[in-house]
């Protein structure tokens, strides 16, 4: 059974940062793309980075720049590591497969003051 386990979420103010930390168990990790997710409160989930499994990486363009995402294979971890946060990257943020599965992890709350 695939488990993804979201971390690391917090308040914080405009143009600060943080860390985001994803486990996952149950699944061949090393062997998929892993993707950062986030949902903003009456908005569609929309994908914000994504990783392969050779470590290639994709950005939207909204966070381009600013967030980077990184794998450990070994320890089955997914990082997003967001810099110059700005209020509207307020959301709540997943982990999941790219493309994803039906099933999704708690999330972990992001906020960001002005």
């Amino acid at each position: 059974q695939v488990q993804l386990v979201e971390s690391g979420g917090g308040l914080v103010q405009a143009g600060g940062s943080l860390r985001l930390s994803c486990a996952a168990s149950g699944i061949i990790f090393s062997l998929t793309t892993m993707g950062w997710y986030r949902q903003a409160p009456g908005k569609q989930r929309e994908l914000v980075a994504s990783i392969g499994r050779t470590g290639n990486t994709n950005y939207a363009d909204s966070v381009k720049g600013r967030f980077t995402i990184s794998r450990d294979n070994a320890e089955k971890m997914v990082y997003l590591q967001m810099n110059s946060l700005k209020p509207e990257d307020t959301a709540v943020y997943y982990c999941n497969f790219a493309p994803s599965l039906p099933s999704w992890g708690p999330g972990t709350q992001v906020t960001v003051s002005s």
